[in-house]
């Protein structure tokens, strides 16, 4: 996937059946990764030490973040 580093392949086909458009996946993935290693608190627990991108897409499967779409995005 474009835009984003290294992620966890089976992370990453989950977050897919919840966001399908990839396009909208990397945003919403990207803008949270950012958030976390700026040092917000992940939404999800893990025993495993993860990315910043894994944790995001751990936060989108579990349905901890969401997303709207602007309204040029919308038409």
């Amino acid at each position: 996937m474009e835009g984003i580093g290294t992620v966890r392949d089976d992370y990453l086909k989950q977050a897919q059946q919840i966001i399908p458009d990839p396009n909208i996946l990397i945003n919403v993935v990207s803008r949270r990764a950012k958030q976390l290693k700026l040092g917000n608190k992940p939404l999800v627990e893990s025993l495993e030490k993860l990315d910043p991108e894994d944790i995001a897409l751990r936060e989108v499967i579990e349905g901890k973040i969401s997303y709207a779409l602007g309204e040029e995005d919308e038409e």
